[in-house]
């Protein structure tokens, strides 16, 4: 279920085989083992790693002299910029499941389900360069050591914990760690860099960092010569060495931000007059690349408007090269401008873009499913890439399926009277009807932005906002995982009735599922309830290969990631889940459904 389409720099040791060094327009990215004619590996491990590419992408990160997929099954693998043939591609071997991944000029990082974070470069272990080492576990709080994001800057790398705390390693050159750089020239271990943070924002070529804090003020520091950190003409010209506030930021929720080496764009969501979230594009620094036309640096972030946005369209995702940007929207438009020396635009050209211009790519094969789709910008190459929904991340998919209003069937009213909707189904297992009552006692007394938040807290179980959690944290126990509360909608199967609206019929058997379960476990519902063209009424399906030992499997598991221990695994039932498993397109994340059923039957023999 892989879709990936690439065009700008291809290496010289070729991302794509027998194409020029310069794609100029988009084509079908594939993967090859070019290790095929090679001793490296043994004939086992190259089937089992031929087998790994074609499992679903859930993330790529490209910097200058690398490119990393990561796939849903929290395995990746590299291809380096160099001659040798024998190191691309090649796995990234590290016994935790990957979770993300991130490149810079002269780093990589990579953060694991565990919340550890292994990082290579010359400014993080100079020694070895080209060795993975775990830098969280060389947080000096050994109680901040549990890492939930990471972004690399161009020499450096950026850590969010778990307690809301922003570390940075690697070169302070210009300030982007936050320090006078002449006092701190580098540092090979995470250095704390501000507190009660809820984002940072960086790029693969960027010298220059942004810090969301908990009360959505953003701080910038690092090389602000072209006024990339939009602090206005006052601070242009100079390096910007300790956290500053960013003043005149555009009105509405922040996004994200992205970093190129000498311009920054900022994606901001308001409400329209309908109350449907609208997205802009706010960009500052060098002229030839920020996509404003003007003939002089931006020094504040200004509104990019161009007639490619139209007012029914809405910006789904967007990505910053080190002089290029790429922009997609909820009308399968791609849109571009900036450097395209490498054809990294894919306009079939090589001419620099100053406006947003539209860009042809092939057909997609899951053009209905666009909300699904990625923009990632390498340093000179560009790939936009399909990647759904996964069980890998259960937290991330609920905070996604939050802000998709089509299945949302629940309303609270904030304190300005604005609506904010919710799925009921999912609150009314996260908390009981006082609590749910309380909660509309909360939102009334909140702002839109801050409700999204406590939504955000509640869906998501983490700590996104402390003070606000503050107030919730009588009415919400993220001691729960997520996981038990999916598993506690699938026990209690006369209380949800009225949630369960499909139906999958099979032999004389009517099986009932909440359309929002099958939408994060199966590509075929997937494609089907979140086609814009697809009727969205009740349906019947009819499939009856599998026995109902298998069926019940299958719907335990649908559910709740688990196996039920009572249940004894023959070869037949293997065989009868594999071929559900094909039929339904199940996302195999891990745990893997048929990896448990396998371990199981062998613990039984």
């Amino acid at each position: 279920m892989n879709e990936i389409i690439f065009f700008g720099k291809n290496e010289k040791s070729k991302l794509i085989k027998n194409k020029p060094k310069r794609i100029t327009k988009p084509i079908q990215f594939k993967f090859e083992n070019e290790n095929e004619n090679e001793n490296e590996f043994e004939n086992e491990n190259e089937n089992e790693f031929e087998n790994e590419n074609e499992k679903q992408i859930k993330q790529i990160s490209s910097g200058y002299f690398s490119t990393i997929f990561l796939f849903e099954n929290g395995k990746a693998i590299e291809y380096l910029n160099e001659n040798d043939s024998k190191q691309n591609p090649s796995k990234i071997q590290i016994e935790e499941n990957i979770q993300k991944v991130t490149v810079g000029v002269e780093n990589e990082a990579i953060l694991t389900i565990e919340g550890n974070v292994f990082a290579k470069g010359k400014y993080i272990n100079p020694n070895n360069p080209n060795e993975f080492i775990n830098i969280s576990s060389l947080i000096e709080d050994t109680n901040d050591r549990t890492i939930q994001y990471i972004v690399s800057g161009a020499k450096s790398i950026y850590l969010l914990t778990s307690n809301q705390n922003a570390y940075g390693i690697g070169s302070n050159e210009f300030g982007q760690l936050g320090f006078d750089s002449e006092t701190l020239k580098e540092t090979e271990k995470p250095i704390l860099m501000m507190k009660n943070v809820s984002k940072i924002f960086s790029g693969n070529s960027s010298y220059h960092v942004f810090l969301l804090n908990s009360n959505q003020k953003l701080f910038g520091c690092g090389n602000n010569y072209d006024g990339q950190l939009g602090l206005g003409k006052s601070r242009k010209k100079e390096y910007i060495q300790k956290l500053t506030k960013i003043q005149n930021i555009p009105k509405g929720k922040i996004i994200d931000i992205q970093c190129g080496s000498i311009h920054s764009i900022m994606l901001i969501e308001n409400e329209d007059e309908n109350q449907n979230p609208k997205r802009k594009l706010y960009s500052c620094g060098d002229w030839i690349y920020n996509g404003l036309s003007k003939n002089e640096d931006t020094y504040e972030f200004t509104e990019i408007k161009s007639s490619l946005f139209e007012n029914d369209d809405n910006i789904l995702d967007f990505s910053v090269g080190a002089l290029h940007t790429l922009i997609l929207t909820s009308n399968s438009k791609l849109i571009g401008f900036g450097n395209n020396r490498y054809g990294q635009l894919g306009t079939g050209d090589t001419k620099y873009k100053l406006i947003p211009i539209q860009i042809e790519f092939p057909k997609l094969r899951f053009k209905e499913d666009i909300f699904n789709y990625h923009i990632l910008c390498g340093y000179y190459k560009s790939f936009l890439y399909y990647s759904p929904f996964s069980f890998s991340n259960i937290e991330e998919d609920l905070i996604k399926l939050f802000r998709r209003k089509e299945f949302c069937d629940i309303s609270f009213k904030t304190e300005n009277g604005e609506i904010i909707e919710a799925h009921k189904l999912i609150l009314k297992y996260r908390l009981n009807q006082n609590q749910i009552e309380k909660l509309q006692e909360i939102i009334s007394k909140k702002s839109i932005k801050e409700s999204n938040q406590i939504f955000e807290m509640i869906y998501s179980n983490r700590i996104i906002n402390p003070k606000l959690y503050s107030e919730i944290k009588e009415i919400i126990n993220l001691n729960e995982k997520i996981e038990e509360t999916m598993k506690r909608i699938y026990l209690n199967e006369n209380e949800n009735e009225n949630e369960k609206d499909f139906i999958i019929e099979r032999k004389e058997k009517q099986y009932k599922f909440p359309k929002l379960i099958l939408i994060m476990r199966s590509e075929l519902y997937r494609g089907m309830f979140l086609s814009v063209t697809e009727d969205k009424s009740i349906k019947l399906t009819d499939y009856s290969e599998l026995s109902n030992k298998s069926f019940q499997i299958f719907e335990y598991w649908i559910y709740s990631n688990q196996i039920k221990d009572e249940i004894e695994i023959t070869q037949e039932i293997i065989n009868e889940i594999q071929i559900g498993i094909d039929y339904f397109q199940l996302n195999q994340t891990n745990p893997n459904l048929f990896d448990l059923l396998i371990k199981k039957f062998n613990n039984q023999n």
